[in-house]
Formats: C-alpha cells, sequence, structure tokens
C-alpha cells in the first residue's frame, strides 16, 4: 500500500511539473503572438501610408539586406508563394521601386535589386513619424544596453533551436 502511495504522490509531481513548463510554454507563445500582432499592425499602417502592400514592403526590406538578389531567394526569406511574391514584385517594379533582369547565364532565374527611388523611400519610411521603425527606436529606448543585449541574445538562442528542431523535422529552415 506504501509503494502505491509513493507511486500516486510522484506522479502527481510529474504531473504538477509537466504542467508548469505546458504553462510556461503557453506564456512564451502568447508573449511572442503579442509581439507579433503589434509588429504587424505598425507593418500594416507604415506600409498603406506609403502605398505598399506589407508583401511589397517585406520584399524591399529583405532586399534591402543585400542591395541585389534572386526573386527565390526574397521568396525563401519572407516565405511569400511564388505567385505572390510574382504579383508584389511585378507592382515594386512598374512603381520604380525595384529593378528586374534575368541572371546571366541562367535566363530562368531573377535578379532584384533595389532602385534610388526605392531607397529613398525606405529611408522616409525609417524617419516618418509613428512608423514601425519610429516605433521600435521609442521601444528600445525603454531597454536598458544589458536588457536589450540579453534580449537579442535569447532572441538568437530560441531561433538557434526552432531552426535545429525544423532541419531536424525535414523542414527547410532559410
Amino acid at each position: 500500500m506504501f509503494e502505491m502511495e509513493q507511486f500516486n504522490t510522484e506522479r502527481m509531481v510529474m504531473l504538477v511539473e509537466n504542467e508548469k513548463q505546458l504553462m510556461r510554454s503557453v506564456q512564451l507563445l502568447r508573449s511572442f503572438w503579442n509581439v507579433q500582432k503589434n509588429i504587424m499592425r505598425f507593418v500594416q499602417k507604415t506600409a498603406a501610408e506609403n502605398g505598399l502592400t506589407v508583401h511589397q514592403y517585406s520584399i524591399l526590406m529583405t532586399i534591402t539586406l543585400y542591395k541585389e538578389t534572386s526573386q527565390k531567394n526574397v521568396g525563401e526569406k519572407t516565405f511569400l508563394p511564388k505567385s505572390t511574391l510574382s504579383q508584389a514584385v511585378d507592382g515594386l517594379v512598374r512603381g520604380g521601386l525595384l529593378h528586374r533582369e534575368p541572371v546571366e547565364g541562367n535566363r530562368r532565374e531573377i535578379k532584384l535589386s533595389i532602385t534610388d527611388k526605392g531607397e529613398n523611400l525606405l529611408k522616409t519610411i525609417h524617419f516618418h513619424e509613428g512608423s514601425i521603425h519610429q516605433v521600435f527606436q521609442t521601444a528600445i529606448g525603454m531597454l536598458s544596453e544589458e536588457q536589450f543585449e540579453e534580449l537579442l541574445k535569447t532572441h538568437l538562442q530560441i531561433t538557434n533551436f526552432l531552426e535545429a528542431q525544423a532541419t531536424e523535422q525535414g523542414e527547410c529552415t532559410k
């Protein structure tokens, strides 16, 4: 009888610990979800105020990191389906914000580069009051340097873990 009580007690302790871990994971997911929801609110506002769709804004921000890159690479970085990516790129090219040309030696691959007009638009967006960039600068200003560095370190740790898990499960992570 004593062994059964001890087994039940140990099992209860284990269940309580599992419940605590589950609650922590739910709290973290909710936290990221709330941050993402609020980021998207400002991204949508910023894009709309500048005559862009969210997809177009995302593409411009991605290409800015590289100055020029393949359309395939932009699709991989933004997770946009090919048709959505193609339509958004068409609009950016028509608006004079992107330049598109076939890659030399591989006509099936498309190279994208940001135009001067596109760069100027992004600079304007970065300094526009109420834009996602200005809101983030204000938010960062509330953190000490130590908090900021620790936050980046923690995010990198979570990102690396999630990418490793995705790789183990056979998913593309980049």
